[in-house]
Formats: C-alpha cells, sequence, structure tokens
C-alpha cells in the first residue's frame, strides 16, 4: 500500500513506470502540475510527469482550491493513470499550512482501498 502527497505522487507514477513490485494500491493526494517547470539550473531538462495507466489500484484526491493544480488537471491525471477521482473539496493542497492535521477522510479512504 503506498500513500502519497504532492511531489510523490509524481515519484509513485514513474517508479511504477519502470519497477513491478507487491503494490496493491495507492492513495495520491493533490498531485502538482508539473509539466514543462524547468528547474533555475539550465541545463536540467523540463520534468514531465509520467502518464501511463498505473498497475495497481489507485484513489487520487483532488482539491477544487490546490494552488499547484487546477480540478481539471487532477481529472485528467486520474484518467490517465486509471484512478478513481475523489473531490475534496476546497481544501488547498490538503497539507498543514492550509491547516490540517488528522485526516479522518484520508484514513476513510486508506481503508477503503485495503
Amino acid at each position: 500500500m503506498l500513500i502519497a502527497h504532492s511531489a510523490g505522487c509524481i515519484t509513485t507514477a514513474a517508479w511504477a513506470a519502470n519497477h513491478t513490485g507487491p503494490v496493491r494500491a495507492a492513495l495520491l493526494v493533490t498531485p502538482p502540475r508539473i509539466d514543462g517547470f524547468k528547474p533555475d539550473d539550465p541545463s536540467d531538462i523540463p520534468w514531465v510527469t509520467p502518464r501511463g495507466k498505473l498497475p495497481f489500484r489507485a484513489v487520487l484526491v483532488a482539491s477544487r482550491t490546490d494552488p499547484y493544480t487546477t480540478f481539471e488537471q487532477f481529472e485528467q491525471l486520474a484518467e490517465d493513470w486509471g484512478a478513481e477521482l475523489v473531490d475534496a473539496g476546497d481544501v488547498g493542497h490538503l497539507d498543514t499550512a492550509t491547516g490540517f492535521g488528522p485526516w479522518p477522510q484520508g484514513e476513510r479512504l486508506l481503508n477503503e482501498l485495503r
């Protein structure tokens, strides 16, 4: 069982594109849009989000008010990854900076994935 937030979701998708393993499911929370982002170092290549279907069941939690990703971009990622989309509402980036500590909905989603 994998649980990832923000850039960890992109890492999970990149890992899944190149590895097989005993992963049953993943809970992916508010992945950022990074396509085309270019770091400050001009020798770095632009980042690209893996778009292939994940080889395990996945739930992607989306926010209507995330500063890094629009809801439509979340919808596209969920479709590309073959993930179930969960609309968490107006929760920002769903992190401690937006006031989150314990997250009962996340625990419920994780229990449903088991």
